[in-house]
């Protein structure tokens, strides 16, 4: 017997709120719900969704722009609550969960007009901006850190804490365990700095690397991934240090580099943070300097306080301070295998799952629950979900 409900999502266009959303999709569309998302248009271009999963696109406005900029942002997010009421007067949903960014503000403002239960899940160590604004009128905030900067006092009694949703092929390398690594065996370094690479990465890591031992420089082998126009330079500087290097714009397959991988050094965004710990990877991580309220710096204090990373501000990110750390790591015997199980101890495998439960507590009986019995009746329930999304579109 599977009791069936219908749930919102609500999140703004970027991979770091998507990617949970899909993943939230997925686990309670696979418990027999129905989903909808409630994005924007570069939202709705983000690949990943799964299928099946109603994708609405409504307008929401950016705070910001001055006076005017404000006004047009307050316009854009009144009709886009208008829009997403009579989406939810459709759909009939149990919770609206949003995930940040902007178009996530008028579903949340909609679903609270109607008295419908609402949870925020915030994937950074610092509350972000909607979930701020929004934090004191929802019933629920799932958190990714135990800390979480910005958190409004009066919320702390509705906080639970519960990861950020990965992959499960990450999640599967829980089990697989850090690759050996003897001293004279490869070496396996993965550079990453987001969906196009880091021109900073570009600029120091092949010098930093020509800086090592020629015996450790011999084992290495790295995959680094780089914008477009500094591919052609990165890949001479590693010839020219005579660096076994695969160079990339885009890494097709990011679970099996991380199984590769003995270290890694990227960026601190919420995601990359999520897949390292639950991986098991040691990291040195370089947090973007302009994020939003410094929240990739926070994001890293968990992993680094353990011992699982190394953290360098940008404005130190020197060839000689990235040697000095990956002297440390890769050339102590047992420092990088230390490190993989510091990380492994503080990742949230169960993230998606965890977040699914809270999801089905908070939204309690729901507005329009069915309980339907055997397969037959569950492939009702989505052809039912198909004609929903008609209507609501």
């Amino acid at each position: 017997m599977t009791i069936t409900r219908h749930y919102v999502l609500a999140a703004g266009g970027t991979g770091g709120h998507m990617m949970p959303a899909y993943a939230l999709a997925a686990e309670l569309m696979a418990r027999g719900h129905h989903a909808a998302l409630v994005t924007d248009d570069r939202g709705a271009r983000i690949p990943g969704a799964p299928e099946g999963l109603q994708v609405h696109v409504l307008p929401a406005g950016r705070l910001g722009g001055g006076p005017v900029g404000w006004v047009r942002a307050a316009l854009a997010i009144r009709k886009g609550r208008a829009m997403a009421i009579e989406l939810m007067r459709a759909f009939d949903p149990s919770a609206v969960i949003g995930f940040g960014g902007y178009p996530a503000l008028p579903a949340l403002l909609g679903a609270r007009a109607l008295r419908i239960p609402t949870l925020i899940h915030d994937q950074n160590a610092v509350l972000g901006r909607v979930n701020r604004l929004i934090a004191r009128r929802v019933d629920a905030i799932a958190t990714s850190y135990p800390d979480v900067a910005r958190m409004p006092r009066r919320c702390e009694g509705k906080v639970h804490l519960v990861g950020n949703p990965v992959r499960d092929a990450v999640v599967d390398l829980r089990t697989k365990g850090y690759p050996p690594l003897g001293s004279e065996s490869v070496f396996r370094l993965l550079v990453t700095g987001g969906s196009q690479g880091a021109s900073i990465f570009a600029d120091i890591i092949p010098d930093a690397l020509a800086m090592m031992p020629l015996a450790f420089r011999q084992r290495l082998q790295v995959t680094q991934q780089c914008r477009p126009e500094d591919i052609d330079r990165v890949r001479a500087a590693y010839a020219g240090h005579q660096i076994a290097a695969d160079v990339a714009t885009f890494i097709e397959d990011m679970p099996a580099k991380l199984d590769w991988a003995h270290l890694v050094i990227a960026r601190a965004g919420a995601s990359t943070i999520a897949e390292l710990t639950c991986a098991g990877r040691p990291a040195i991580l370089v947090p973007l300097p302009s994020a939003t309220d410094d929240h990739q710096t926070h994001n890293t204090r968990e992993m680094v306080a353990v011992g699982g990373a190394r953290s360098i501000p940008q404005s130190r990110f020197t060839v000689v301070e990235l040697a000095k750390q990956m002297q440390k790591l890769a050339l102590e015997p047992g420092a990088l295998e230390y490190a993989a199980t510091r990380a492994l101890g503080v990742g949230r495998p169960n993230a998606t799952r965890d977040l699914a439960d809270l999801v089905e507590r908070t939204g309690g009986a729901g507005l329009m629950d069915v309980i339907e019995v055997g397969s037959a009746a569950l492939a009702n329930a989505r052809a039912t979900q198909g004609g929903l999304a008609g209507a609501g579109a």
